[in-house]
């Protein structure tokens, strides 16, 4: 309670101020194992720009970086995980991450391809009493500013398989959501970063990322 306290007036301040000074920033998730955390490395502030011109909010435009087992991770209300490899979460990182996503925190883990079978592991450690739980297409998080009926957008192929959007929920909140066979941080890199990029499914993954961004600022 006492994060969400903390935390509740920057937000405010994010969605209502009309000053210059960039309010927050959305961070990403340093960790350990050997995993590519740094991966997609233009999509963070891309996707910041599209929240500030399209939800009106004051995002910094370079990322920051929080590792998991620092207490830095409390200042951001957004955090992002990606990568194709490894990850390990130590018990301390664990409890910490634990901490800031009871405390009013959220995590997006963006499977690059090759991250499922480390990360399901790994949050586990966060929360042994929760399982990630597909969330249906008629879930609001679809529908937050922009309007996907069918659900999570597929962005980039990899095994054929249909792109799917999981959540750990705590007391009736997200507190992670886990995009699968979707690859939705390549979609909000550069334009032309991929060779299969084109305009439809860069538009639909960064309106998909203000979805998510405007889901975390107003519940």
């Amino acid at each position: 309670m006492k994060f969400k306290l903390l935390i509740f007036f920057p937000l405010l301040v994010l969605l209502t101020s009309s000053f210059h000074t960039p309010a927050y920033q959305l961070a990403r998730l340093k960790y350990s194992g050997g995993g590519d955390w740094y991966g997609n490395r233009t999509a963070l502030g891309n996707l910041a720009a599209f929240c500030n011109q399209n939800l009106h909010t004051n995002f910094a435009p370079d990322e920051a970086v929080a590792e998991a087992g620092s207490p830095e991770i409390f200042n951001y209300p957004f955090v992002y995980m990606t990568g194709h490899g490894n990850v390990v979460f130590s018990a301390q990182e664990a409890q910490n991450i634990r901490r800031y996503l009871i405390g009013g925190g959220f995590l997006h883990i963006d499977d690059n391809y090759g991250l499922d079978k480390y990360v399901r592991i790994q949050l586990k450690k966060v929360f042994p009493e929760l399982s990630f739980i597909e969330l249906p297409a008629n879930h609001p998080i679809y529908s937050e500013k922009f309007k996907f009926p069918n659900g999570l957008p597929k962005i980039h192929e990899h095994d054929g398989k249909r792109a799917q959007g999981f959540a750990l929920i705590w007391e009736g909140r997200i507190v992670c959501y886990y995009t699968y066979e979707c690859d939705l941080g390549n979609g909000w890199e550069d334009f032309g970063t991929y060779p299969g990029d084109t305009a439809e499914k860069r538009s639909n993954a960064l309106k998909m990322g203000a979805n998510l961004v405007s889901y975390v600022l107003t519940h």
